[in-house]
């Protein structure tokens, strides 16, 4: 076999242009080499290379195939293919790819501009742009709408913290979230998430609340938001906090985990993983109590945070056995996944705080969300701009896959 073409068809989509094209093609005996067809908006564009056997009539072949598109109102052309080419093509197949996931409540062509010249700039090549997010309605708008497409790579940035520093200064300036993934087996094959709870899961940091119950919000506050930028020892910034509550009457824990301001999109994510069979994790610095509850109210196979001390109806100041700080997160993270038997590759670790940083680093993604500056710097991956369910266009989840 020789004379290599390729064809690119494209007008409006109907049903059978695929199979018109190639039973013409069959009947010169032609072999696929490559194919590849989108539809966007009622409009199909088709490529495909094909290879004809020796002594076959290139002229004919391409008379028939004009025929056809002529037929079907389609619009083609035929691009001769040099072996050599073909050859070198075949070669980038085993070079490397990423996975760029760019996504917001809407998305702007500015968006896709700056992003597509930052990956020319550093080396890179657009192979395909897939949507992940649904076919947005002009007529009935969403009250909170979805825009997400996903860009697969050829190649990798020359200077890959460079280009990944230029991506964050886009998404801040653009109010979108970019996300850069290394294209594997593990990318869609996640199995454990796993979340921090105070300021992730739920919009609040329920030490504060307990605090302002018990007359010191501002001080405790202010520790706090130290602890989580990482200036301060965890476990000796929550036994200060904790002196502020001794006293304290439980009566109040419940009054607080009635009112637990669950972050946008936490119930859409945790519906869906639920139902894809993923096994979900709390891993808190925080308490169990409220760490229960949200267990319950979104379906979330464990929970392990600090156990509040509680004697005669009043909160001690104390935890009962050992604190969950940052040391002991990843520590938790890596018996689950034991546990489960899920290799630590197929593991995602979602939070905001400096304790967050080891469990991010040691599962397959992590993902600061909503994070402090030092987290943010230090994630592999950070969402600012949208809700916790996105998080499934990061792992390659499409609308309506979700749906």
């Amino acid at each position: 076999m020789d004379s290599l073409t390729l064809i690119s068809v494209s007008g409006f989509d109907r049903p059978g242009i695929t199979h018109r094209l190639t039973s013409t093609l069959a009947r010169h005996g032609a072999r696929v080499l490559d194919i590849g067809q989108a539809v966007i908006h009622q409009t199909v564009s088709i490529g495909l290379l094909f290879q004809l056997p020796s002594g076959t009539d290139r002229d004919a072949v391409m008379k028939d195939v004009l025929f056809a598109a002529h037929e079907l109102g389609l619009q083609v052309q035929f691009s001769p293919i040099a072996p050599e080419d073909h050859e070198a093509w075949v070669k980038l197949q085993g070079s490397a790819h990423l996975i760029i996931t760019v996504f917001g409540r809407h998305l702007e062509a500015e968006a896709l501009s700056r992003l597509s010249d930052a990956i020319a700039r550093h080396g890179m090549n657009i192979a395909t742009i897939t949507r992940l997010s649904g076919r947005p309605s002009l007529v009935s708008p969403e009250a909170r709408p979805r825009a997400c497409v996903e860009l697969s790579m050829r190649g990798v940035p020359e200077d890959p913290s460079a280009f990944r520093a230029e991506l964050l200064t886009m998404a801040q300036d653009l109010s979108v979230d970019i996300a850069i993934q290394r294209d594997n087996l593990f990318r869609r094959n996640r199995r454990l998430f796993v979340f921090d709870m105070d300021s992730t899961l739920i919009q609040c940091e329920v030490i504060d609340e307990l605090a302002k119950r018990a007359g010191a919000g501002d001080e405790v506050a202010k520790v706090t938001e130290a602890a989580m930028r990482g200036e301060l020892d965890f476990k000796a910034s929550l036994r200060k906090r904790l002196s502020y509550l001794k006293g304290l009457s439980a009566d109040v824990l419940e009054d607080i985990a009635c009112n637990l301001p669950v972050t946008d999109g936490a119930a859409r994510l945790m519906q869906t993983l639920r139902s894809l069979g993923y096994k979900t994790a709390i891993l808190s610095g925080g308490f169990s109590y409220f760490g229960e509850r949200l267990q319950r109210d979104l379906g979330i196979d464990y929970v392990h945070a600090n156990v509040l001390e509680i004697v005669d109806g009043k909160l001690t100041g104390n935890v009962i056995g050992d604190i969950v700080d940052g040391a002991k997160k990843a520590e938790l993270l890596r018996e689950i996944a034991q546990r489960e038997n899920i290799r630590l590759e197929q593991t995602v670790a979602v939070g905001d705080g400096a304790n967050d940083l080891p469990m991010l680093e040691v599962a397959g993604l992590g993902i600061a969300f909503h994070a402090k500056p030092k987290v943010k710097a230090s994630a592999e991956q950070s969402i600012d701009k949208f809700g916790l369910d996105g998080i499934l266009y990061m792992v390659g989840l499409r609308d309506r896959e979700i749906e």
